[in-house]
């Protein structure tokens, strides 16, 4: 079994509609682990070596975050300037990450639709996240699609089920090695995936 790091950044979870859901659903999973960053650092005082400990105890990493302004928290960005260090993590010297799996789940205000080339947002959902998957090539880590929940606002009571069944089956499908890298990088986002495998 492969053992996953969840790195959860949200400032006002309080407000979510969706996101404690999803790691409600997968906190409790064996070889799981949760790392909430707000929760465990509300001055921004960020342990970098144990955030690097935490990296080096775990197959995959998982940065889950709401997509604020096309990025991610300010807590998160924070965690990567400083816990992703040269001579760790990247460098001649900086191999600790290499050859771990690595990928973004988010949650968007806007709908699919809006991620295309006509749509509000001008590009496509991957587009918005290439600075992730340059940061994983960077650190020889291998990037996978990643899960999104789009229009999080509007989604009802079933259809927010829905996705945090699919959240559920994605790392319990992850943790068993279900998915090969090919596969899990064949798809703009992985939730297509696993509705095919329904």
């Amino acid at each position: 079994m492969k053992k996953i790091l969840i790195i959860y950044a949200h400032p006002i979870e309080h407000k979510s509609r969706i996101n404690r859901q999803l790691i409600n659903a997968v906190e409790g999973i064996e070889h799981v682990t949760v790392n909430n960053l707000y929760e465990k650092y509300p001055d921004f005082f960020i342990d970098v070596k144990y955030e690097q400990e935490l990296l080096l105890e775990h197959d995959i990493i998982i940065w889950h975050h709401p997509f604020y302004w096309y990025s991610a928290p300010a807590l998160l960005k924070e965690w990567f300037d400083l816990v992703l260090e040269h001579g760790f993590a990247y460098g001649r010297e900086g191999k600790a990450l290499k050859g771990k799996w690595t990928m973004n789940c988010i949650t968007t205000g806007g709908q699919q639709e809006t991620y295309q080339s006509d749509g509000l947002n001008r590009h496509d959902i991957k587009q918005f996240l290439l600075p992730y998957e340059q940061s994983a090539y960077l650190c020889r880590m291998k990037y996978l699609s990643p899960f999104v929940v789009f229009g999080s606002h509007l989604l009802n009571e079933s259809e927010i089920d829905k996705k945090v069944l699919t959240y559920t089956k994605l790392i319990i499908g992850l943790r068993d090695d279900e998915f090969t890298i090919s596969t899990l990088q064949s798809r703009k986002i992985v939730n297509e995936l696993l509705q095919e495998q329904k």
